[in-house]
């Protein structure tokens, strides 16, 4: 499964070329250098998605304030979370494998 994370784009560094420009985003208190140049639009205060060190979209404060609270809530229990998702229980036996 592929995650992206929402971050605010906290500054930018325009590069030689388009392909190069990066900037520091904000990960709820972390800090990390990513690669803007799939979101030529996004600037300082702007949120978008992270994912493998690339800002893959754009997105609104509100989306971004959802997602980590889902996000939030998914890692407090997240055993809960995937029982709920499959709809039946999970354990921690192996499979039977007798066919």
């Amino acid at each position: 499964m592929c995650l992206a994370i929402p971050a605010k784009v906290i500054s930018v560094t325009e590069g030689d070329t388009p392909q190069a420009r990066t900037g520091i985003v904000d990960l709820q208190g972390s800090q990390l250098e990513t690669s803007l140049a799939l979101t030529p639009d996004a600037g300082e205060g702007d949120w978008v998605l992270v994912h493998a060190g690339f800002a893959i979209q754009q997105l609104s404060e509100k989306d971004a304030q959802e997602t980590w609270e889902y996000l939030e809530e998914y890692l407090e229990d997240p055993r809960a979370q995937a029982e709920e998702y499959a709809g039946a229980e999970l354990t921690d036996e192996p499979p039977d494998s007798a066919n």
